[in-house]
């Protein structure tokens, strides 16, 4: 008879890995963070992908009028690639904050979790949702039925995408998928792509990683638990889903980029990559903004999005925003 097969991998008693390949998952992830239900902001779910039964949740401000054309803003969560969903209480909190401050219809997609799935399938999600908005734009003023009535006073012109933490990673991707000008998804243009602490690896540490291995919360062998379990089976940090500079990524300087905004805690472990990140493009002539926020720790902006420090960021991502809409 064969050994019973034993825990590989363990996600903090959530999420367990078997050597024979099984998972289990504990179905109440539990969230401390009490959910935000006020007037300011309305929204609902609906499913953009049937085949994958995924869905997104809309926000709207309750005081928009059909005379307003509403820009629209892509979040992406965080969660590792393996735990997540726009209805977790902190990623939907911050989805109302950012639709009161910044007057936009947002969009909250979910996407296949890791290690069921793993990578690129949060990638593809990502990009299918982008694409459901597509499909609902070239639509738009032909009286279809499929067509929400949410999406009828929107800029499609003017579309923005946030990614926190994993989501980061996943709004990288799709900044390069798609190219400058996101010619393959007209109507809808992407002007711009803000990367809150994303998510990235490699084999060779940075300063801070070595230096710094643990926050009050996260630590590095966290995050190389996350990468076991959501890259393919048998890849590396290095590879290009991980680390976009690694050895095997694409080369960046071939690519046209539209502007990224890159936002990082400067007591995260992750800081002196982050920074690497951006100066990195820089250096390719991409139009790329730095921002270090003092003293801040991973998850700093989704955990705490009404606090002093968390309306700073928002303030500076409205101005990216406004700099990047014509």
């Amino acid at each position: 008879m064969g050994s019973l097969p034993h825990v590989v991998e363990d996600c903090f008693g959530l999420l367990k890995l078997y050597s024979d390949g099984s998972i289990s998952r504990n179905p109440e992830v539990p969230c401390p963070t009490p959910l935000l239900d006020d007037d300011s902001v309305l929204y609902k779910d609906l499913l953009f992908d049937a085949n994958r039964n995924l869905h997104l949740r809309l926000y709207k401000p309750s005081s928009s009028t059909s005379l307003e054309k509403l820009p629209i803003l892509f979040y992406f969560h965080g969660g590792g690639f393996c735990f997540g969903s726009r209805t977790f209480p902190h990623f939907h909190n911050l989805c109302v904050r950012l639709t009161t401050a910044l007057n936009m219809l947002v969009v909250a997609p979910d996407h296949r979790l890791a290690p069921e799935h793993r990578l690129p399938a949060a990638s593809d999600d990502a990009c299918l949702a982008l694409k459901w908005l597509q499909g609902q734009a070239a639509m738009h003023g032909k009286n279809v039925e499929d067509v929400d009535t949410w999406l009828t006073g929107v800029d499609f012109d003017r579309v923005f995408v946030l990614g926190d933490s994993s989501g980061g990673n996943l709004a990288h991707h799709l900044a390069v998928k798609l190219k400058a000008g996101s010619m393959e998804l007209a109507p809808v243009r992407v002007r711009g792509y803000v990367l809150v602490a994303p998510f990235f690896g490699g084999s060779v540490r940075t300063k801070s990683e070595l230096e710094q291995p643990c926050e009050a919360f996260w630590n590095l062998e966290m995050y190389d638990r996350f990468w076991r379990l959501s890259i393919p089976v048998g890849s590396t940090l290095d590879d290009p889903l991980v680390n976009p500079f690694g050895p095997c990524s694409q080369n960046l300087a071939e690519v046209p980029l539209d502007p990224i905004l890159v936002v990082v805690g400067g007591g995260e472990i992750l800081r002196d990559r982050l920074e690497d990140y951006a100066t990195r493009l820089k250096q390719l002539g991409k139009k790329v903004e730095f921002v270090e926020v003092e003293g801040q720790q991973h998850g700093f902006f989704t955990d705490h999005p009404f606090s002093d420090v968390a309306e700073k960021v928002i303030q500076r991502i409205g101005d990216f925003i406004l700099d990047n809409s014509n």
